[in-house]
């Protein structure tokens, strides 16, 4: 009698499984197989980087395949790719000298350059035992007296001339001046520039190049050029993180400044920003020994009155003066000094002095208000020292700008901007009369890759022109100066990256979809194929049973506006099978998560489908710069909640299309803004989602950074009767709706995160607290925003969850994260 209860019992059992859902394993053997480590085991060059030579219309590249590492040069001209050397003998060559045996399959050449009117090339090969005294050991022992790796492996540098096809060991390279991060050389080489103590310093070059033997050298020279500089109004960079820690105690060593030079070298503009009044933040290093330390740093948030103001300056070698120019526009603006572009071929350039853009009486720049809905084009007459104001855009939304591009000796330049409510390029002429517009319609134009005055033509990057494809995918047009027909230069339906030479007559274009092996050619100015270039070997990745995402489109939560997205399934896809959802999300506004092109970074998309689940990465109105200026500002104002609907409505309808979507658990997860979004689509919608993994999310904007809380979500100027300025920014926040959380919530964050705060995770904490509910808080230490070295760590964390919670497999996995150590060798 006992048994057959129990037997009834049992079906009664499972038939209450059947009908709540089936529950599965996680399939961990299967994720642990697409570990990052892996995959840079499995997949190698996706795209051809081309260094253009000067020259002349050639470039090289370095492609490495399953085969290893080849070297290629190519001529556009004679259409010809052909190896830079034969790796074989090369590793010979190399082998005879160093002593390290090397093959050219494994061959690692370091710092590339071509030489000698590239005629010839330079690297430099490391050995693997041969030990020399570090270069700077005397300086490293004087900072750390504990110091004790005074060895290094030792660098050979060697010389490879092209046409005779040989090697020769470069024995008096120790001599060749090492790069400084400190100094700015100007363009003579006469002086050089940097900070100390907070103030402005140069010196000459003969002292250069003592400092370049030896630092600590007492009879180098220095000249102080200023004599105002303080903590936090320095001359110096003002960037956050480990050395601000550090930063009194070495506040004597030279520091690196930024400015822009005129081309000979005789002045410079520069900028320097006063943060004295911005309020402090605080990371504590709890790991750090023997003792915790306090990371004090500067950081102004929304609606502050304390912010960060901006000087333009200008100094003047003849006249010995540094002169701070009078530029007030508006209250809390900013200043964007903008230089003159490089050109492509100078990227291997020891050497390269940063201009100002402008000639030698006129410096460009753009000041804009803090709201964002102003911005002035400006540029600073130093032959009559005044403002002018050039162009003017205003908004009633936030202004995307761009450095414009001066051309015709500065008679003109080519401004972009979103005033019809797409992004366009239009010319001005120096005295900011519009000439013309250079393109319009109803697509996005995402920048400049060329200007040909020779032939008078623009050539620029655009999407969403192209009827029938994603209007992400990225395409090269050319348009003439004078106005006219747009010319498509790489057709196919494919997102394309494009690197164009300076004389415009040739480009590398490398292209694919999530769903293609990624190729690269190459096209002429007219948009002819030349050549095929490489298609990358991804033979590896397919043989561990890889298998393309799946692109989809959905319509937004209000019926008409069309949304994209990608799936990513198990690859041992059953389709009689009920998968959970799970999406992973970032809100934009700045970009949506979802990769238009083949890309083998597959932790939280292919990788984490692989436990059982189906994946998918989705847009959202308000989410990507890249289209429409009503689709980029849809969010204003609703910072918290504007890209849940459109969330929510994707879900309902993959649920309805495929019958492999189990609608009943969806799981969410996203990181900063991702994870912001994956608590708040926990709390708006908790009936459509289950389980969110949120990491280092934003969870109150009103602890966020100023810049991008206030740009996205908006704040309001209000001026006074007396004529007083101030700032309102008032935001919705996850905490608000900690009561509203029925389903599963992981929350994580680094504690050391100087980015998004670890406040905002701990606020989301202690309002769940508040409010009675469960959920899993997991800090990882020492971590900034990205999680470093333990980001492997919290994705097993984040598969145990939804595992856990999404395919109900509550097998208790074993202490150890046996994926994560299995391949790792013990050693200890």
């Amino acid at each position: 009698m006992k048994k057959i209860l129990v037997a009834g019992f049992l079906s009664i059992f499972t038939l209450s499984l059947f009908a709540q859902g089936q529950s599965y394993p996680g399939n961990y053997e299967l994720a642990a197989r697409f570990s990052p480590d892996k995959i840079r085991k499995m997949v190698f060059d996706t795209r051809v980087d081309p260094h253009w030579m000067k020259s002349s219309d050639r470039f090289w590249y370095e492609y490495e395949t399953s085969n290893g590492k080849n070297w290629y040069v190519v001529d556009p001209v004679r259409k010809t790719k052909t190896t830079l050397f034969d790796r074989d003998k090369l590793a010979m060559e190399i082998t005879r000298i160093v002593k390290d045996p090397y093959d050219g399959q494994h061959l690692k050449l370091e710092n590339l350059k071509f030489i000698e009117e590239e005629n010839a090339i330079r690297f430099e090969v490391k050995s693997s035992s041969e030990m020399v005294l570090k270069k700077d050991w005397e300086e490293i022992k004087t900072k750390n007296s504990n110091a004790k790796d005074s060895l290094e492996k030792k660098t050979f540098y060697f010389k490879f001339d092209i046409d005779g096809q040989q090697l020769i060991e470069i024995l008096d390279a120790e001599k060749d001046p090492k790069r400084l991060s400190w100094a700015n050389i100007a363009p003579d080489s006469s002086k050089v520039l940097f900070v100390r103590n907070h103030n402005l310093y140069m010196m000459d070059k003969e002292n250069f190049l003592k400092a370049v033997k030896d630092e600590k050298d007492s009879t180098i020279v220095e000249t102080q050029l200023t004599e105002d500089g303080v903590e936090n109004y320095s001359y110096t960079y003002s960037g956050r993180g480990d050395d601000n820690v550090q930063e009194e105690k070495n506040k004597e060593d030279r520091k690196g400044v930024r400015v822009l030079w005129n081309k000979e070298g005789s002045e410079f503009v520069m900028t320097r920003t006063d943060q004295r009044h911005v309020k402090d933040l605080w990371v504590i290093h709890n790991t750090r020994n023997p003792r915790p330390t306090l990371e004090t740093y500067k950081y102004a948030m929304p609606g502050e009155i304390e912010q960060p103001q901006t000087d333009l300056l200008h100094y003047s070698f003849a006249e010995k003066k540094i002169t701070k120019l009078p530029i007030a526009t508006f209250k809390d603006q900013t200043v964007s000094l903008w230089d003159e572009n490089y050109p492509i071929s100078s990227r291997d350039d020891d050497f390269r002095p940063s201009y100002w853009l402008g000639d030698e009486d006129e410096v460009y720049f753009a000041i804009t208000s803090r709201d964002l809905k102003r911005v002035d084009v400006c540029r600073w007459n130093l032959a009559t020292d005044e403002k002018e104001v050039v162009i003017e855009e205003r908004s009633n939304t936030y202004i995307d700008f761009a450095q414009p591009e001066l051309i015709k000796n500065g008679s003109e330049l080519i401004w972009w901007s979103e005033r019809d409510g797409w992004g366009h390029f239009y010319l001005y002429g120096r005295d900011g009369d519009l000439k013309r517009q250079l393109t319009s319609g109803a697509f996005h134009t995402a920048g400049i890759e060329r200007v040909d005055e020779k032939n008078n033509r623009l050539f620029f990057a655009a999407n969403g022109r192209e009827k029938g494809e994603d209007p992400y995918y990225e395409h090269l047009y050319s348009v003439s100066l004078n106005g006219g027909p747009i010319t498509l230069l790489n057709p196919g339906n494919f997102d394309h990256q494009a690197s164009v030479n300076d004389r415009a007559n040739y480009a590398v274009i490398n292209y694919s979809r999530v769903n293609t092996t990624p190729e690269s050619i190459l096209i002429d100015r007219n948009g002819n194929k030349v050549m095929e270039l490489e298609t990358a070997d991804l033979s590896q990745l397919f043989a561990a049973g890889y298998q393309f995402p799946e692109p989809f489109t959905f319509k937004a939560d209000d019926g008409i506006t069309d949304l994209y997205g990608v799936m990513y399934k198990p690859f041992d896809f059953d389709s009689t099978r009920k998968y959970p959802l799970v999406q992973y999300v970032y809100p934009g506004p700045q970009t949506e998560a979802v990769d238009k092109s083949f890309s083998a970074s597959m932790d939280r998309t292919d990788r984490l489908a692989q436990f059982g689940f189906v994946v998918v990465t989705l847009g959202n109105r308000g989410g990507h710069p890249a289209r429409s200026k009503w689709y980029h500002n849809y969010g204003y104002g609703d910072l918290r909640d504007y890209g849940l609907a459109d969330k929510k409505a994707a879900v309902d309808q993959l649920a309805d299309r495929f019958d492999f979507i189990d609608r009943s658990k969806v799981g969410i997860h996203g990181h900063s803004g991702g994870g912001f979004m994956s608590t708040a689509a926990l709390l708006v919608y908790p009936d459509v989602f289950k389980v969110a993994v949120s990491s280092a999310g934003n969870h109150e904007n009103n602890i966020y950074n100023r810049w991008w809380s206030e740009k996205h979500h908006g704040v309001k100027e209000e001026v006074s009767a007396k004529g007083d300025t101030t700032f309102v920014y008032q935001i919705e926040k996850n905490p608000d709706l900690a009561e509203n959380l029925k389903g599963h919530l992981m929350l994580s964050t680094g504690d050391v995160d100087n980015n998004v705060h670890p406040a905002g995770t701990i606020r989301m904490a202690e309002a769940l607290i508040k409010a009675g509910k469960r959920f899993e808080f997991v800090i990882l230490p020492g971590q900034r925003h990205g999680y470093g070295d333990m980001r492997e760590y919290f994705f097993w964390k984040m598969g145990d969850y939804f595992t856990r919670h999404l395919l109900g497999d509550h097998t208790p996995p074993p202490v150890d994260m046996i994926e994560m150590q299995r391949d790792k060798p013990k050693d200890k």
